[in-house]
């Protein structure tokens, strides 16, 4: 592949072709004759290109090309400006300072139904804690209090017991003597 050949083939390929308009040079083309999807970018010119061919392979082949920094010199002058700012109306900074006030106000509105269900949500929490305490204070109570009766069952059965040993042990020494 030659040096033409290369050129030519760099050409053909749409993607290159955006790069390589700027290098290679062509034709100018006529309007309605411009491919759909190509960008022409003549909008530098480059003086020097040196092409070096690396690698000559059943493969392929592979080239080099150093190209020197492009100059603006012959494109159109591209210049970004932005539109003249025009001055807003009195109405229009009435309408702004009204939105923004509307937006205070729903976010304040926001904020103060958050904070309400963060209190309610407060008010459960330590609802459910007194009532927790409360059930284990009952809870407490009737056990002692099922203890204590347990208790008195087992002391007034013992109490019996004695009374009953005792009475034998008298009625046993009333018959021996």
């Amino acid at each position: 592949m030659t040096l033409a050949a290369y050129k030519e083939k760099m050409r053909e390929l749409p993607l290159v072709s955006l790069f390589c308009s700027c290098i290679l040079p062509q034709a100018k083309e006529k309007p309605s004759e411009k491919k759909a999807g190509v960008v022409d970018l003549n909008l530098c010119i480059i003086r020097d290109m040196e092409v070096i061919e690396l690698n000559k392979r059943a493969s392929g082949q592979a080239f080099e090309v150093i190209l020197k920094p492009p100059s603006f010199d012959g494109g159109p002058e591209l210049r970004a400006t932005t539109p003249p700012r025009r001055e807003p109306s009195l109405e229009e900074i009435q309408k702004k300072l009204d939105a923004a006030q509307e937006r205070r106000k729903c976010q304040e509105a926001e904020l103060l139904k958050h904070l309400a269900e963060k209190r309610e949500h407060e008010r459960e929490v330590a609802q459910k804690a007194v009532e927790e305490q409360n059930n284990f204070i009952r809870l407490a109570k009737e056990k002692l209090e099922h203890r204590m009766e347990l208790n008195k069952e087992k002391r007034q059965a013992h109490l019996a017991a004695m009374l009953e040993r005792l009475q034998e042990k008298d009625k046993h020494c009333v018959e021996v003597s």
